[in-house]
């Protein structure tokens, strides 16, 4: 419905404009003012989409009244009615935004072009509208799909530059920011925790969250310039504690050294991993610079290697190499003839850490701790190794559970539903499997990705889809899963090496 208001201070006029436009345009919704003063009032409450106005009235001018209604209501349209010896106002209206004039008089089949004209703008710019209405809807319900899937690629895999930047666009996030990572690890029981903690998260509106990970939930927290890191990370520590209301037994946040950008989150990651490996801790949050180094000689980088070292053996299931880690730890340890006691806490520690990366990998354990002080590092070794072991086994019988040909099943399921939004987590449910185990094993099973082979699917979708040449290229963004036609071009060229348009050329070409 489109309204429309006549303001012209000769009745005869006016009810001439009524009975041409009710012609022309029949429903079209139209009142009338006769004057400039009642105009204003009756944009407030009639609301009209375009208005007539008539230039020279008493009291208030038409030219006073376009200025007054078009500065409270700027989406409304003005024609200008005016005479002959009138015409240079109506060239100053048009200098105020007027769309159009009608010169009086005036041929009725001239007024309804005029009208027309503004009458098929006011459609155009509401079907334009409804359109960024309903990509923003569309939008607003992949985000979500979108955060967790960049979170999961950030911390686990590499992720392809064009992906990484015009996802992270569409988070409205530069990647030049500083982050840094938190991981919140929840009872076990409480997966249910894993919205509520999102929900804060999204509050706070400074982050991005993971897929839930066995009871662990990574968070990318992004820098805020005005307050110092440690202020920042501790506030929001205690915010996500407090989902845990009054009990937060089981509950710990490990807080990561901040990070340059988001291509180095990960080393982040793997901090905050190790700042929540004893969540017996009477507060519950420690930053990683509070973290004793895992070593007793060993300081600063080499320190850092050896930890992200270890991390990537345990994700490969290197278990004679983990093995042989821990115990080269308990040697030094001996040979230096550090304290028994203290010497056991740090193991338990490194033990710990094992812990929460096959927690990470969807692989549920207990949280290792020994039977009884150990009396010597004989008998701490053989402890540590007992520990091990029993994590060994869980690992093995985790991957016995899975069948052998999972991976192409799960290659197969997301050919077939590549058009959708489709992410890690969803696939996870689907399978019954850990996102992150599932992003491990596109690598290396199948050497890429996972956002490489949705990727893949969706190109070669796009470009058979392209052999139909009454599918406009629009609809094919759409058709094959992506909700914005730039964005399509760009992954199609970066992919290809040709634009989708000089790639449907030839192919069409080539047929005739």
């Amino acid at each position: 419905m489109i309204k429309l208001l006549i303001v012209d201070d000769e009745q005869i006029e006016r009810e001439g404009l009524l009975a041409i436009l009710s012609k022309g345009f029949p429903d079209l919704v139209i009142e009338q003012a006769k004057n400039g003063k009642i105009a204003v009032e009756m944009a407030d409450e009639f609301a009209p989409d375009v208005i007539l106005m008539d230039i020279k009235m008493p009291g208030m001018n038409g030219l006073e009244a376009v200025e007054k209604i078009g500065s409270a209501h700027p989406d409304i349209k003005f024609v200008m009615v005016t005479a002959f010896d009138s015409f240079e106002y109506a060239r100053q209206a048009i200098k105020l935004g007027v769309k159009d004039y009608i010169l009086k008089p005036s041929k009725a089949s001239e007024i309804v072009a005029t009208v027309g004209k503004v009458l098929k703008q006011i459609e155009e710019e509401r079907k334009s509208l409804e359109s960024s209405k309903l990509q923003l809807d569309a939008l607003q319900k992949v985000l979500p799909v979108v955060e967790t899937d960049i979170v999961t690629q950030l911390l686990f895999d590499h992720v392809h530059e064009v992906h990484l930047d015009e996802l992270v666009k569409l988070l409205d996030v530069s990647t030049e920011n500083e982050t840094f990572a938190m991981t919140v690890l929840v009872p076990p029981g409480s997966e249910s925790a894993y919205s509520a903690v999102k929900d804060k998260v999204r509050q706070i509106g400074s982050g991005w969250v993971g897929a839930l990970n066995g009871r662990q939930i990574p968070i990318i927290t992004f820098r805020d310039p005005e307050k110092t890191f440690r202020s920042q990370a501790v506030t929001m520590a205690r915010e996500l504690l407090s989902v845990a209301k009054s009990d937060t037994s089981g509950w710990f946040v490990g807080i990561g050294n901040v990070s340059a950008s988001l291509n180095q989150i990960r080393q982040s990651y793997q901090e905050a991993l190790i700042a929540s490996m004893d969540p017996t801790l009477p507060v519950k949050y420690r930053f990683y610079a509070d973290t004793p180094v895992l070593g007793t000689t060993t300081t600063g980088q080499l320190a850092k290697q050896l930890e992200k070292q270890f991390f990537e053996r345990i994700r490969l299931g290197q278990w004679e190499q983990v093995h042989s880690d821990v115990m080269e730890f308990i040697r030094q340890c001996d040979n230096e003839r550090a304290d028994l006691l203290q010497a056991q806490q740090r193991v338990l520690e490194l033990l710990w850490v094992v812990s929460r990366v096959l927690q990470e990998m969807g692989i549920e354990i207990d949280t290792p701790l020994f039977s009884r002080q150990s009396a010597d590092y004989r008998q701490l070794r053989a402890e540590a190794g007992l520990l091990l072991d029993r994590m060994r086994q869980s690992y093995s019988e985790r991957l016995e559970r899975i069948e052998p040909d999972t991976i192409q099943q799960i290659k197969q399921y997301v050919a077939e539903h590549s058009h959708e939004d489709i992410s890690l987590e969803a696939i996870g449910k689907k399978f019954e499997l850990n996102p992150f185990y599932i992003s491990k094993m596109f690598k290396d099973q199948l050497g890429v990705n996972y956002i490489d082979f949705l990727t893949e699917c969706r190109i070669e979708k796009a470009k058979k889809l392209m052999a139909d040449p009454e599918r406009s290229m629009k609809e094919i963004t759409f058709e094959v899963g992506y909700n914005d036609p730039n964005y399509f071009s760009k992954v199609f060229k970066k992919m290809s090496d040709v634009s989708p348009t000089e790639y449907r050329r030839t192919l069409l070409g080539k047929k005739g």
